[in-house]
């Protein structure tokens, strides 16, 4: 652990504790907060609860000399950070005046309607709080000292928690930044198993046995993070050095770099190349095509796809023989190549690629059991390839992880033409 300045981040919201809100607020910060040289030590979400937020708040102050609330600085009455926080710090609440006629006029300029009366909520301010205004809602943040120790109270959407960091904590943060300060990396590999990746990448750990690597897997997809903390320059320099050294193990098989998508990877690489795609996907339903048409731009080089889920439309909309479903099934290497070929027919592309498997939970048999995928992809100058694999995990996982594959197998076909 370093002996700089740390913080710590608290997700206030009941929502963020079941299963269909995510925290996506923390991860934002402890980037922005590492590239000015703040150690994020504590990361937690609590409910709506006062006497959680509380006790959360304690936590946090003996661990940080930073605290940052994101959440629970609406209008309604489950929106209780400021009277927590005011508990925590001991200090009464004030609804400032002045703060709810700028909100009217606001409301009434934006959206030509009354303010509603429980929004003058959002003028409740603890006494010794430094009101940050916010720009794109009606919920401002906070900030106060206690102790020396900075607590930071941020609203909750992601855009306006955002704003009000980057133009009136950032400023400050980097004004009193330390000098020690963190650099990342994340090198994306597609197609590969986690364990694979780390026999390749293992014989480097001893080299860099003082700076973080971390392997990330998801479906189809694995992210090498590479991390090194230091000076700014020297930090740089030594995370890129990294980066060099995994690279020269890894090579091709690197798709792309911090925030790039795989289907981002494959765009510019056929835009670079001046060729076009088609698909046929079976089993995935249109997935690969939704990763595609994600990245502004794509019509491009991606002309289409179909989706021939049932045997009869593979026959009808992409001619593959009847004998063929006969003899080899609907899920084979056979199939899917006559899939591609139909596909690159339909659609004139100067590629395509197929797609055809068994997702599960039921259609498995003995010989082709569910998470079982043939692939395939090939060009009108004649190159061909297929690839049978298996996929262990639910019907999401292996959907997701046969649109991923077939991704990087047309992305490194692609990039050998």
């Amino acid at each position: 652990m370093s002996s700089g300045p740390r913080a710590a981040i608290v997700a206030i919201g009941s929502e963020m504790l079941g299963p269909l809100r995510r925290d996506t607020n923390s991860a934002w910060l402890t980037e922005r907060l590492e590239e000015s040289g703040i150690e994020v030590v504590r990361k937690s979400v609590v409910g709506d609860e006062p006497d959680e937020i509380v006790r959360e708040l304690s936590c946090s102050a003996a661990a940080a000399r930073w605290i940052f609330t994101t959440g629970g600085l609406g209008p309604t009455a489950d929106d209780v950070t400021v009277a927590a926080v005011a508990r925590w710090l001991d200090v009464p609440v004030r609804r400032d005046p002045d703060f709810v006629a700028r909100m009217r006029e606001r409301w009434e300029g934006r959206r030509g309607i009354r303010m509603p009366a429980v929004n003058e909520k959002q003028a409740d301010f603890p006494d010794g709080a430094r009101v940050l205004e916010n720009p794109r809602g009606t919920a401002p943040g906070l900030w106060f000292e206690k102790e020396g120790v900075q607590i930071v109270v941020l609203p909750g959407v992601p855009s306006e928690m955002r704003e009000i960091f980057e133009q009136k904590i950032l400023p400050e943060v980097r004004r009193g930044r330390a000098a020690s300060v963190t650099k990342r990396r994340v090198l994306k590999i597609a197609g590969m198993a986690e364990s694979r990746v780390e026999e390749i990448v293992a014989p480097l750990y001893a080299k860099w046995e003082d700076d973080p690597v971390t392997i990330l897997a998801s479906p189809g997809e694995v992210e090498l993070h590479l991390c090194a903390r230091g000076e700014p320059e020297a930090a740089e320099a030594r995370v890129a050095a990294m980066e060099e050294d995994f690279r020269s193990v890894l090579g091709t098989r690197i798709h792309g770099i911090g925030g790039e998508a795989l289907a981002e990877s494959l765009g510019r690489l056929l835009k670079e190349k001046g060729r076009t795609l088609s698909l046929a996907e079976s089993c995935t339903g249109g997935l690969v095509s939704s990763l595609l048409t994600d990245v502004p731009g794509s019509s491009a080089y991606f002309l289409g796809t179909v989706i021939p889920y049932a045997d009869r439309a593979k026959e009808t909309l992409l001619g593959v023989p009847h004998e063929t479903l006969e003899r080899h099934g609907a899920v084979s290497e056979e199939t899917v190549r006559d899939l591609a070929r139909g596909a690159l027919d339909r659609f004139g592309s100067d590629l395509a690629a197929a797609i055809t498997g068994i997702a599960g939970p039921d259609g498995g048999t003995p010989e082709k059991p569910v998470g079982t995928v043939f692939f395939a992809v090939l060009d009108r100058e004649g190159r061909e390839k297929a690839s049978k694999r298996f996929f262990g995990g639910d019907r999401i996982t292996v959907r997701r992880a046969s649109a991923m594959v077939s991704l990087e197998m047309i992305r490194r076909f692609a990039s050998q033409a």
